[in-house]
């Protein structure tokens, strides 16, 4: 470990010490304290929304300033509004009900929300501002202080945040740092009270490792291959442009993004070619086209040509979406064209990890149940897609499958749902935030009894020398 690398993981320590040593004398953090720091957060959003943006565009090669604008910017700044207009019914104390008769007897019980103090984000590099934004919209609210590590891979809105959040914030509310792997590594194993990391399922691995010796509770916001099934009653038509659309936003660089089809076997040639038709339509060019982004960087422009190049040489057969006939092979950026992917199998590449760009592997199926035992045999999406008409078939889906969250006849909307939690299951993640959730996930519950006056302990025959009394408790709650 370098120097540099040494003198950031001090500071961060020496942060966070001063941030629990802060932590510790505010309490009880009040609501009105809370909703000042969710209001500065959108202060902060909004001032530097741009800016943002722009930083975003630089980061990427080029990245739609709309879509930064409506992903990043006003995304956060919709989350932290929810914040502050749900966050006094959040924090009221709950009423939870005693064992008979404590309560005829004047014992009361509650469960009363605090705050945990520090929360520590980990924030990945494919929606940086509003997936460092929505966390700490959760912690705030919850009354924690926060700190942030923002990725390698974006660092001109890392700088960013590390340039415009002193503005609105002192150091011992809210610090954010950049850096590669090794202060990623040291900021994981930090003694944080709660810990929070959107990313890849191999590194959220190494982060529960790093987390483990300090016990750290941590929420898991990772990836994995979301599946999209398009039942027989599907409007084949809707739901092209609608997977058409998910797919292509942000280069198709989302967790949550389709990641392969389930299409009935006889459908498929008018599924390829609505969502062929739907792509172009949405995007009549690419190379010069300012709505598409770029792929953020050369080392994932090699990973998904190998993934094309890969299925090819395996039997697949590739449909490149490309409407203006543009020249790729010359072309020196990092956009790339919508390749959909047919006659597939699982030695593929494409079909063993996560895509998380533009390429769309199509897989047919005979029978539902037969889609559903696919998705059953692989480890559990963080999103799953039906698309259908068919309530029973709709409801059959749902039961029989488990993933992290569902929309139902289009993609990604369900994780754009303050009140929904978000989050995955098993190899796509641990734990959820958003809206209430995350006011609990970055909450401790409290349980809080109060005993009456009365002498509890003698009357339930708890209390020596064992008597009648108790004999009488124990044969009781002994019976069937």
């Amino acid at each position: 470990m370098g120097e540099a690398v040494m003198a950031d993981v001090q500071d961060m320590r020496s942060v966070l010490e001063t941030q629990r040593t802060a932590f510790t004398a505010e309490l009880p953090v009040s609501l009105s304290i809370r909703k000042d720091r969710l209001k500065r957060a959108i202060a902060m959003m909004v001032a530097h929304g741009e800016d943002f943006a722009t930083a975003l565009s630089e980061d990427f090669g080029h990245r739609s300033r709309e879509q930064s604008l409506m992903t990043d910017i006003v995304a956060s700044i919709r989350t932290l509004k929810h914040a502050i207009k749900n966050l006094d019914r959040w924090a009221r104390p709950e009423r939870r009900k005693l064992d008979f008769p404590l309560g005829l007897l004047g014992a009361k019980a509650w469960v009363e929300y605090q705050p945990k103090g520090v929360v520590g984000v980990i924030a990945p590099w494919n929606f940086p501002v509003q997936l460092t934004m929505g966390p700490i919209a959760g912690a705030f609210a919850a009354g924690n202080r926060v700190m942030v590590k923002s990725s390698e891979y974006t660092p001109g809105v890392s700088a960013l945040f590390e340039q415009v959040a002193p503005k609105y914030f002192d150091r011992t509310e809210l610090a954010c740092f950049s850096g590669g792997p090794d202060v990623g590594k040291a900021f994981s194993e930090l003694p944080f009270d709660h810990l929070i990391f959107t990313g890849a399922t191999p590194i959220g691995r190494h982060i529960l490792h790093a987390a483990a010796d300090s016990l750290t509770p941590v929420t898991l916001e990772l990836g994995g291959k979301s599946p999209t099934i398009i039942g027989r009653s599907a409007d084949i038509e809707q739901a092209s442009e609608r997977i058409a659309l998910g797919k292509m936003l942000n280069a198709g660089q989302i967790c949550l993004a389709p990641d392969y089809l389930l299409v009935p076997e006889e459908k498929e040639s008018a599924v390829v070619d609505g969502i062929s038709r739907a792509a172009s339509a949405l995007y009549p060019s690419l190379i010069a086209n300012p709505d598409y982004s770029s792929v953020v960087n050369d080392r994932h422009v090699d990973r998904l040509d190998h993934y094309v190049e890969d299925a090819r040489a395996k039997g697949a057969e590739v449909i490149e979406v490309n409407p203006a006939g543009e020249d790729f092979g010359a072309y020196n950026g990092r956009k790339m064209p919508l390749r959909i992917l047919t006659n597939v199998n699982d030695d593929m590449k494409v079909m063993q990890e996560e895509i998380f760009g533009p390429i769309l592997p199509v897989m047919r199926y005979k029978a539902i149940d037969e889609a559903i035992d696919y998705v059953n045999r692989h480890d559990r999406p963080l999103g799953l897609y039906y698309f259908g008409q068919d309530a029973a078939e709709q409801r059959t889906v749902l039961d029989r499958t488990i993933s992290g969250g569902v929309t139902v006849n289009d993609v990604v909307f369900h994780v754009s749902m303050e009140d929904l939690p978000f989050g995955g299951i098993g190899p796509s993640g641990m734990g959820s935030y958003h809206g209430q959730d995350g006011f609990r996930t970055f909450s401790h519950a409290k349980a809080v009894y109060r005993q009456p006056r009365i002498d509890v302990a003698k009357l339930a025959g708890f209390k020596p020398p064992y008597g009648a009394g108790t004999r009488k408790a124990i044969a009781r709650d002994l019976k069937g």
